[in-house]
């Protein structure tokens, strides 16, 4: 059915996964070479490249500009996380520990936000963020960029810090590409700026009483999405629950 879906072959959809897959641990193009020999696809290297050249002329594959190999597209990234990928199911200490911690500012919004951008950071290893309807920004996390490559770049790491301090422009990111998902995600490369192309959000709106929020996370596009997902929901569905009445 998802073949059928999005109009590819089932050894096309499995030697994209590979792609995308590998490029998560690794941050590096990934060649044909390394597919054939990592992943038990059962054809040759030549015939990989030429499924790869056809799912670049499809918009999921890129080349990329320092090798041969290709990188995943925002599309292909979307379909991975929408149709491919299974989300981890959390531990009960990842769940109890991150509830203890947030549990004593529950009666206070801000302070709420304040500790789960603290507790959501450190779970993601990423940059998290809320905003209250108000307008109200709380922010954790920006040590966590400066381990990733992609923010090597001392450009792209101002692009970001930038649009931290500017909340109209966060909230823009958080908006763009709305679905009917409780988790939203969207990527730099959809955006009209080059230097916030390797970076990924992954957010939610939550009801908190009868106030509306935004949380989530921003970082590099590599996101660990099968464990980051489910972390997300479960951050919603707490706040919402801690919120209540």
């Amino acid at each position: 059915m998802i073949a059928n879906m999005i109009d590819l072959t089932a050894r096309q959809v499995q030697i994209l996964r590979a792609i995308i897959e590998e490029f998560v641990e690794t941050a590096e193009p990934v060649g044909s070479d390394t597919i054939d020999k990592k992943f038990n696809i059962g054809i040759s290297p030549a015939t990989i490249r030429n499924e790869m050249v056809y799912l670049q002329d499809q918009d999921y594959l890129r080349k990329s500009h320092v090798s041969a190999g290709r990188v995943p597209t925002s599309k292909a990234m979307k379909l991975y996380v929408n149709e491919l990928m299974k989300e981890k199911e959390l531990s009960v200490a990842d769940e109890v520990s991150a509830k203890e911690k947030i549990w004593k500012s529950r009666d206070e919004l801000g302070g709420l936000l304040y500790e789960t951008t603290r507790v959501l950071a450190d779970k993601t290893h990423a940059l998290s963020v809320a905003i209250t309807d108000e307008r109200r920004l709380y922010h954790s996390g920006f040590a966590n960029l400066l381990v990733m490559p992609e923010f090597f770049d001392i450009e792209v790491m101002r692009q970001v810090l930038q649009v931290i301090e500017e909340v109209s422009v966060l909230d823009e990111i958080f908006d763009f590409g709305v679905s009917e998902n409780p988790i939203q995600i969207s990527f730099g490369t959809e955006l009209d700026n080059k230097y916030l192309a390797p970076i990924g959000a992954i957010y939610t709106k939550i009801n908190a009483g009868d106030r509306i929020c935004k949380l989530g996370v921003i970082g590099s596009a590599r996101f660990d999405y099968p464990y980051v997902i489910p972390m997300m929901k479960y951050f919603k569905g707490l706040i919402e629950d801690l919120t209540i009445g």
